[in-house]
């Protein structure tokens, strides 16, 4: 005798293992809700704010390279579209200035200090979030506090250590700090380290592991978001780094891209020959970098800061 199945009974046997599916009453999909007028009028107002957003945040870069082709009689003509197009400027700027130098000194300083103040930040971060000891929570306040101390109070006593060291004139003192850490990244690498279930630590201690290898085969694979969004930080930080620099350096073959700026500007700019296309086409050159690597580390900087946010 056969027994018509209830829709409830289908759907018990549909959610057991090992029902085949024909024996199941096919029910009749949910009909989707039709987006309304006002759902459609809400999500073209938001289209179009991001839009005039993102067109306001992005003319000065386009304006820049359309001034980068232009010559130096219209380069402030306030027109997208060259009216007369040249490539001479990007042939100048390189027998004008070792720009090539200053992407190369720039490069070396950026991945040092990125690398450094990554690592660092990281070991210190991961004290505070696993070991428990006397002190650490003053401890870490006052590593937090030094956050509220502007750049200027440390300035001066800054340079006398490294001027005692012999390194002014070097680029040693623009990413060498970093081998200490940094407060923001390591309040950001410790949150995200407290986020993580302390049993993953503890079995691997049970396991023989010691706190070396707990910290770098266990804790730092699952930090990798946090550790991506610190190392962006600090790339688009030191390249961008003028400052320091200045303080430190005084060769031009010992320039960075910021540095050799400031003195293209000093040159060439307001005070000197006026020669401003040269000045917005080093500022292109130099721009690039950083625009493929934000397009090469978008998807790590996005899931970083989304990770981040949802386990802080």
């Amino acid at each position: 005798m056969t027994t018509s199945l209830s829709p409830t009974d289908a759907a018990a046997r549909a959610a057991a293992p090992g029902t085949d599916a024909s024996s199941v009453i096919d029910r009749p999909p949910i009909p989707r809700r039709r987006p309304t007028v006002r759902s459609r009028v809400a999500r073209v107002l938001i289209y179009a704010a991001l839009s005039a957003i993102a067109i306001v945040f992005t003319y000065p870069f386009i304006w820049l390279v359309s001034a980068s082709f232009k010559p130096r009689s219209d380069v402030f003509d306030n027109l997208l579209v060259p009216k007369n197009f040249t490539f001479e400027n990007y042939l100048l700027i390189w027998q004008e200035a070792p720009i090539g130098v200053w992407l190369v000194n720039s490069g070396i300083v950026t991945s040092l200090a990125a690398i450094t103040v990554t690592i660092s930040s990281a070991l210190v971060a991961w004290g505070f979030a696993y070991f428990r000891f006397r002190g650490r929570g003053p401890l870490f306040a006052l590593v937090i506090g030094t956050m509220m101390l502007p750049g200027a109070v440390t300035m001066i006593p800054t340079f006398l250590i490294w001027n005692g060291l012999g390194a002014t004139g070097t680029l040693f003192p623009l990413w060498a700090g970093n081998l200490f850490g940094s407060a923001f990244y390591i309040f950001l690498l410790r949150q995200f380290f407290l986020s993580l279930p302390r049993e993953l630590f503890e079995a691997a201690k049970i396991d023989g592991a010691g706190n070396w290898r707990i910290f770098s085969q266990v804790a730092m694979p699952l930090c990798r978001p946090a550790l991506a969004v610190t190392l962006l930080f600090e790339l688009q930080a030191a390249w961008t780094d003028l400052m320091r620099p200045l303080i430190y350096l005084r060769d031009t073959e010992t320039f960075t891209v910021p540095r050799g700026l400031k003195s293209l500007v000093d040159q060439y700019g307001s005070g000197g020959e006026w020669h401003w296309e040269i000045i917005v086409t080093a500022s292109v050159i130099t721009t690039v970098p950083m625009i493929i690597l934000f397009f090469i580390g978008q998807k790590q900087f996005v899931d970083g800061i989304a990770t981040t946010g949802s386990k802080g």
